[in-house]
């Protein structure tokens, strides 16, 4: 595939270097120049990997360079306080797809630090990480799917692009304890069988 990347920090390297590795074309570009060329570069998919704060005018100044393609969300509209900036409102995800309307958002690797990203792969007590999954359009969430898979992950469906607020808040509940608390975050949920009451 053809990978633009929006972004020059930690987690443009971080995957970026992951699906070279994988045999993808990848090109970044960042916010001192090359966004462009990187948005019409990725023919398969775009990562938009900057703060959150510049995403909307940054995606919205692109226009035409990003229609019809997968445009993966890995922000976080989270602020001081381990706080949701989007509270009460649109989900970040969606407030990029709105600013973007001609790309297709998927939000997906926004939960974990970029070290997990920098593992190969990213497998846990022998169980590869999972990466839920938002977005509207068959053929990007296809293409996600696959780029999470070639990081050694497995993709999850976690709805449309409107759920894509829960998963902002979840990072936000997660990086609070992480980082707020020093706590183990992965012990809040029980194996399956007791989750679902089997």
């Amino acid at each position: 595939m053809r990978i633009g990347i929006l972004g020059s920090g930690q987690m443009a390297d971080a995957l970026g270097t992951q699906w070279r590795r994988a045999g993808h074309e990848v090109r970044t570009g960042g916010r001192s120049g090359g966004l462009r060329e990187a948005a019409e570069f990725g023919t398969d998919a775009v990562l938009l990997a900057l703060p959150y704060a510049a995403v909307a005018e940054v995606v919205g100044g692109l226009g035409e360079a990003l229609r019809a393609r997968a445009l993966i969300d890995c922000t976080n509209p989270v602020g001081a306080g381990f706080r949701l900036l989007t509270a009460g409102g649109p989900a970040g995800a969606e407030r990029i797809a709105a600013a973007a309307p001609d790309a297709h958002v998927v939000k997906a690797f926004n939960l974990c630090h970029v070290d997990v990203w920098r593992l190969t792969p990213p497998v846990f007590d022998g169980r590869p990480l999972a990466v839920p999954l938002c977005g509207d359009d068959p053929a990007a969430l296809d293409v996600v799917r696959q780029l999470v898979r070639d990081l050694g992950c497995e993709p999850l469906n976690a709805g449309g692009l409107d759920r894509a607020g829960l998963v902002e808040a979840t990072a936000a509940l997660l990086i609070g304890l992480w980082v707020g608390e020093g706590a183990d975050a992965q012990a809040i949920a029980p194996p399956l069988a007791h989750a679902a009451g089997y």
